[in-house]
């Protein structure tokens, strides 16, 4: 990866957007639709959000799904589809551009990161082609771009876009998303959402089925009750699409696609990178006049390995078109021999003003995560999540000490550093086989495999997020350009720093670390002393020497551990001093830090609260504002003695 992402002399994006300028400026679009209409399919998206694959057609007695049942036996069934990412806004920006969000800086949730002009949405080049493109209603996409790739991609996104607005005789994808089964509508039982209303009280919850992973309780019966009562109500409303289809003349002429963005909104699905948190469901319809395009039966299914990266190159594939060469995955339809992928691979990070960093890999059978932030659990507190009455249970019953094994993996106070599951033995993916000799071999095969993933696709999330956006200001470079850069982005020094978070016996050599001039290194340096809470003096030393460090990141990271090791004097002079940036990312990462020290910040109060004040100002921290707030509300409650911040 060089110049790949700068350049406009493929032939497919020269001759895509020349079309595309055409078309939108009025040149016959209406003539070439119809000289296209014959040749091209129709494409519709039905994506539901925070859902994993709980249908009947997936053999879930519980789920009462007809519709998409219906179509999945019309269809095809894939078995082994994944996000790259366990929440909406990263995975989403790799579905429209085919790029992993980690190669592009955008994989923290809402990420203002730029990207090069010459990055679209894959809908501009249909659009080029003469179909028109709608999207009802989400975008989300996770960049500073935004606004651009909407206008690119869409000829309307509203609440009412509909294929129905096309010229006659145009081809058209649309895009519905259904936020049904989202979190919010999941995890608030008191509150009402109309569109929920033809699905409620349909699943008792004592016959909800409770993964091992959750304790048997109340709350958490009524919320996986609602989360089904959730996708019964998205059924339905898949279902009137699906009769529009035919209402129209159109279905015979168009292909459907239904996935789900990633994991469900419930604890230890939607962020994790479990399958319980990326493996979607997907189902493709092809009418007969496309069938030759399946790659089998209708009624059937394929354990054909998919990610999200290969959506975008997919689509093209299937209206004859080759993806640019700045897409990094493969097409999975349309084509007499395609190669099959070996893995599929997912990425955590910053998720609102949760803190965490964690790759997956996964092939057929094996699972193994690496995990960055071991010393943070997944149930690590998270002010949006917390309110919800299934995570309130959890963590009530986990301090009470009344949580068994199984369920300590998610609400326990740490994770392993490494993790690997045998995934048809262990489906739930508990059984953690990191430590067995029996399988060393599939430890380094799969270890070694995500390491060159990261190398090869340029990982910036080994980049704080702050200094990524700093690094692209003083280059004039998005973080897409420069990480292709080994001269701006070591990549390979970084990344035997991070992966020695977490090892035993690291502390002399991240100490010595601290001194790199990297700031990346220097950043895992203290971050892994931090996560093993090293207290040998060399340690200790080493962090106090970076307290006055060039980059905020390893300052607060530095400060962050000297106070929890009760060096509380100078740490929390500096996070102090942190809140005081003009970076929101930066205010961000100190108050965070304040609030997962807990008593130990009481002191830094009174400018926690000054900050908090003028975080109820959206113009001071812009977007990350309420993150801020997210932060300081329940480390100023904590302070108080308080139990709930509002």
């Amino acid at each position: 990866m060089t110049n790949m992402f700068l350049s406009r002399t493929t032939t497919v994006r020269v001759a895509g957007l020349l079309m595309l300028f055409a078309l939108l400026a009025g040149c016959g679009a209406a003539e070439e639709a119809d000289e296209f209409s014959a040749d091209l399919p129709n494409i519709l998206w039905l994506t539901a959000e925070d859902m994993s694959a709980d249908l009947g057609a997936y053999g879930d007695a519980y789920a009462e799904t007809p519709h998409l049942d219906r179509l999945a036996r019309q269809g095809v069934t894939y078995t082994n589809a994944f996000a790259t990412a366990p929440v909406c806004s990263p995975a989403r920006f790799t579905l429209l551009t085919g790029i992993y969000a980690t190669t592009a800086g955008t994989q923290g949730l809402r990420s203002q990161a730029p990207i090069p002009d010459d990055v679209t949405g894959f809908p501009a080049y249909l659009r080029a082609l003469g179909y028109y493109a709608t999207n009802n209603v989400k975008t989300d996409y996770n960049t500073s771009a935004e606004p651009r790739l909407v206008a690119e991609s869409w000829d309307e996104r509203s609440d009412e876009a509909h294929w129905r607005g096309r010229e006659d005789g145009q081809p058209f994808f649309a895009v519905f998303n259904h936020m049904h089964t989202h979190q919010s509508r999941i995890s608030f039982l008191d509150t009402e959402f109309p569109e929920l209303a033809a699905g409620l009280g349909t699943h008792d919850p004592a016959a909800a089925p409770l993964p091992p992973y959750y304790p048997d309780d109340p709350d958490v019966r009524k919320t996986v009750a609602r989360y089904y009562d959730a996708v019964t109500a998205m059924d339905a409303h898949v279902g009137r699409l699906l009769a529009e289809l035919e209402e129209d003349g159109v279905a015979d002429n168009t292909i459907v696609f239904f996935y789900g963005d990633h994991g469900t909104g419930l604890p230890r699905g939607k962020r994790v990178l479990y399958d319980s948190g990326l493996h979607v469901p997907l189902i493709i319809y092809f009418p007969p006049k496309w069938r030759h395009l399946a790659p089998a039966p209708p009624g059937s299914s394929t354990d054909r390995l998919v990610s999200f990266v290969d959506f975008a190159p997919t689509m093209l594939r299937l209206v004859g078109e080759e993806a640019p060469a700045h897409m990094q995955g493969a097409p999975f339809l349309n084509a007499d021999s395609l190669a099959e992928r070996e893995f599929v691979f997912g990425a955590r990070d910053r998720v609102d003003e949760a803190y965490d960093m964690a790759r997956s890999v996964r092939d057929e059978r094996f699972l193994y995560i690496r995990h960055y932030h071991p010393h943070l659990s997944w149930n690590q507190p998270e002010f949006f999540s917390d309110q919800a009455p299934i995570r309130q249970a959890i963590t009530r019953l986990a301090e009470a000490g009344a949580l068994n094994a199984t369920q300590m993996t998610y609400a326990g106070p740490s994770k392993p550093a490494e993790e690997l599951f045998d995934t048809v033995t262990d489906p739930y993916q508990l059984r953690n086989l990191a430590d067995s000799p029996a399988y060393i071999d599939v430890l380094d095969r799969m270890r070694s495999r995500l390491t060159q993933w990261e190398a090869e696709t340029r990982d910036i999330g080994f980049l704080d997020e702050a200094e990524a956006l700093r690094l692209a200001e003083r280059t004039g470079r998005t973080p897409l350009e420069f990480g292709a850069d080994p001269s701006a982005y070591p990549l390979a020094r970084v990344l035997d720093a991070a992966n020695l978070v977490g090892q035993p016996r690291a502390s002399a050599r991240q100490a010595a670390l601290l001194g790199d001039a990297n700031v990346a290194v220097r950043y895992w340096a203290a971050l892994g002393l931090r996560a093993a809470g090293a207290n040998d003096p060399l340690s200790v030393e080493a962090l106090r020497r970076v307290l006055e460090d060039a980059s905020p990141a390893v300052r607060t990271e530095a400060a962050a551990a000297l106070v929890a090791l009760n060096d509380a004097s100078e740490g929390l002079a500096v996070l102090e001093a942190a809140l005081e940036s003009e970076e929101p990312l930066d205010v961000l990462r100190a108050a965070r830090a304040l609030q997962l020290l807990g008593d130990k910040a009481a002191p830094a109060a009174e400018a926690m609260r000054r900050v908090m004040e003028q975080a109820q100002d959206n113009t001071v921290y812009g977007p990350d504002a309420l993150y801020i707030r997210f932060a300081l509300e329940p480390a100023l409650a904590e302070e108080k003695g308080a139990t709930e911040v509002y």
